[in-house]
């Protein structure tokens, strides 16, 4: 029995640091266009958060004015839920309805949408003009063109938001292809290249 004990702490400490290793990957994820973000998201709102308050399931939930849901279901979202801390890839919003944001998140039901670091989560004086239009229409048209538009802001701008991130949208073209769209009229014929974002 003496020798058994060993071995299954040592079976124990295996799975233990197996699982730390997940843990510790949770919160890793790669950057995305706004419009991915968009499309990736059950729901896009923008609200702001004027209460919190922290629950037993291990959560911290914002209670949300929420101002105009973009993408969703056909209720109002009431409570945005988040992990505690950073460390487990919670949120921290500005309580106390000063600051609007830009929200976008898996929906969970019954009015409360969840919320992680890896999600698009931006103050909404930070979105250019034509963020806010693609808001409307423009990201959902793209939705199909998933992989098809090279997002190049990360690697020629060494940052995420860059013109691409901030001004163009990848739209689907009458001809089935998609390419950068730039603006903030409605689309019409003037589209880019891929090779000129």
């Amino acid at each position: 029995m003496s020798a058994t004990l060993p071995s299954l702490l040592a079976s124990l400490a295996v799975l233990f640091l197996g699982r730390m290793d997940r843990l510790a990957d949770a919160c890793s994820c790669s950057p995305v266009h706004p419009q991915q973000a968009f499309c990736n998201a059950d729901v896009v709102i923008r609200a702001k958060a004027v209460s919190t308050k922290e629950v037993d399931s291990g959560n911290d939930i914002y209670g949300n004015p929420m101002k105009r849901m973009f993408k969703g279901p056909d209720q109002d979202i009431e409570f945005i839920y988040t992990a505690p801390s950073s460390a487990m890839c919670g949120v921290t919003l500005d309580v106390g309805g000063k600051r609007e944001y830009l929200i976008a998140g898996r929906y969970e039901g019954n009015g409360k949408m969840h919320i992680t670091l890896c999600n698009f989560i931006v103050s909404w004086d930070s979105l250019s003009a034509t963020q806010k239009k693609s808001l409307n229409q423009r990201y959902q048209m793209g939705c199909q063109c998933k992989d098809e538009c090279l997002w190049t802001d990360w690697v020629t701008e060494k940052n995420i938001n860059g013109r691409q991130a901030k001004h163009y949208a990848c739209i689907k073209r009458s001809d089935g292809s998609c390419a950068w769209y730039r603006g903030v009229a409605p689309p019409k014929q003037e589209f880019l290249d891929i090779e000129d974002p």
